[in-house]
């Protein structure tokens, strides 16, 4: 309860500093800085972060690089060689928030399990997580990103639905834009429980991915996720996936950061290695960008 304290804290404070900088930014210009209201004072600061990095799209499950103010309503349907189903509501997602220059804040809200099995369903992990943006640039200043990330969850599942204690997630997320419409992003993160690390055991996860901007409304994209298990019932094992992914994006015919918009979009995890926890994984999702 002290760190959703502490974060909302920190995010008040970083929306009443968004004020500043528009209104900095229309002094600089030769404007008398007008009174604004915090709804304006909300918006205008995520539209003079944003402008300051790439336009890439969040990935379906890699890792944003990118400062993003959003909501993703997620569901994920996972399948076993046994023909087994696994339904996530909310699928580890949940909603980020741009605060100071820099940095973005995330709460991960608990995602509910459904095994369709004999395994009980009920409610997962809850998560935070803070990231940092490195250094940057649009795509007229290099098109290109750098950021470190720093997550936790907290064991708070309900019949074996979570982890067996609280764990730490360090990730380092890039991309680069290249030929106008193409993007390579890449993250290496791990997994580090608190306790318990003989059951549990730790994991080093590193994903990349390729996006095509089709059009201003559609964005294709292929992801390759690995997984490295050191420790536990997996030490020594791997599991890779290969994530083909489509995005179509909502909006007017000129994108602005400080109008709302959805983007609908969805993919398919296909299990290409030997070891795998499941064959394949449907995943669809629903984001608001604000």
């Amino acid at each position: 309860m002290k760190n959703y304290c502490l974060i909302s804290f920190l995010i008040l404070g970083a929306l009443s500093a968004g004020g500043s900088v528009a209104s900095a930014q229309q002094a600089s210009a030769g404007q008398p800085a007008a009174p604004q209201t915090f709804k304006e004072r909300f918006f205008a600061h995520n539209y003079a972060m944003t402008k300051l990095q790439p336009g890439f799209a969040t990935p379906l499950v890699e890792a944003d690089p990118r400062l993003v103010q959003y909501y993703r309503f997620s569901f994920s349907n996972e399948y076993t060689a046994a023909k087994t189903q696994t339904v996530s509501y909310g699928n580890v997602r949940g909603g980020g928030i741009i605060a100071w220059n820099r940095v973005e804040f995330d709460v991960l809200p608990p995602q509910y399990i459904q095994h369709n099995s004999t395994a009980a369903d009920g409610f997962g992990d809850t998560a935070v997580s803070a990231k940092v943006r490195i250094v940057s640039g649009n795509a007229q200043n290099g098109n290109y990103i750098l950021s470190a990330m720093v997550g936790h969850s907290f064991a708070t599942g309900s019949a074996k639905n979570g982890a067996l204690t609280d764990c730490w997630n360090p990730t380092l997320a890039g991309g680069i834009g290249f030929l106008k419409h193409f993007a390579l992003e890449s993250t290496l993160g791990g997994s580090m429980p608190t306790g318990k690390i003989a059951t549990q055991g730790r994991s080093i996860a590193w994903n990349s991915l390729v996006q095509d901007q089709l059009n201003s409304h559609v964005r294709l994209e292929l992801e390759n996720n690995s997984t490295f298990f050191v420790g536990g019932s997996r030490d020594g094992k791997m599991q890779n996936f290969i994530t083909p992914a489509v995005f179509y994006i909502a909006r007017s015919k000129e994108w602005k950061p400080t109008h709302p918009f959805l983007i609908f979009d969805g993919g398919m995890q296909i299990a290409t290695s030997g070891f795998h926890t499941y064959n394949h994984n449907l995943i669809s999702e629903m984001r608001i960008i604000f």
